[in-house]
């Protein structure tokens, strides 16, 4: 999938799948193999400490960005980022943080979880927390990305969920498309199963609205 992709992304997200059952070695072997970029979505939450630790093994490895869930706290960010700034500028991980999940809505956010905000509330309020404990950004879906640009500035918006204007959704609530997302401010888009699914990397991203950048 790296030889396929590399010329025409920015950068591959890889998760549990990967990472479970390989450790962090598939990120070595994704690199060697052509992946400059790696974005290690495994959404740290823990006590600070482990988290900590968990972003200095990922630093070694050479990751680009990685998640960690905003409602850790603020001593588990503070000391994700603290953490980070250990390594000098071109070896330190980006760290965005992760509010609400795009799998989720705003039924799920109050009837589930017992949160009393909206979930735009929500999510604006821990990405303004994140970003003053001095994350690099923060994640969101594109129904979000108007309501968070005044929020964290010139901190980076990255948005999942990018689909076409048809097809199927998967496992997500709140997806949209890249256009708009673009348009919207989004900084990253991170494209899956829209992208990955296909035998085409460069028919696959016109379908999407995006200019291939190796094309």
């Amino acid at each position: 999938m790296v030889h396929r992709f590399a010329p025409y992304v920015g950068a591959f997200k890889i998760g549990h799948g990967l990472t479970m059952p390989n450790g962090l070695r598939v990120v070595d072997i994704l690199r060697e193999h052509g992946a400059e970029r790696i974005f290690l979505d495994l959404k740290f939450h823990d006590i600070p400490n482990s988290v900590a630790l968990a972003v200095r093994e990922a630093a070694k490895h050479g990751v680009w960005m990685l998640t960690l869930h905003l409602s850790g706290g603020p001593a588990m960010i503070s000391a994700a980022v603290e953490e980070a700034a250990m390594y000098p500028e071109d070896q330190s991980p980006l760290l965005v943080g992760v509010s609400v999940l795009t799998s989720l809505d705003e039924a799920t956010l109050q009837g589930f979880m017992g949160v009393n905000r909206t979930l735009p509330e929500q999510m604006a309020h821990l990405s303004q927390r994140g970003v003053e404990l001095g994350l690099d950004g923060v994640v969101c879906s594109a129904h979000e990305l108007k309501v968070l640009r005044p929020i964290v500035g010139h901190k980076v918006l990255v948005t999942p969920g990018i689909r076409g204007s048809v097809g199927d959704v998967h496992d997500q609530v709140r997806v949209g498309d890249a256009q708009t997302a673009l348009a919207d401010s989004a900084d990253y888009l991170v494209i899956g199963r829209a992208l990955t699914s296909k035998t085409d990397p460069v028919a696959a991203l016109q379908q999407l609205g995006l200019d291939p950048v190796g094309a």
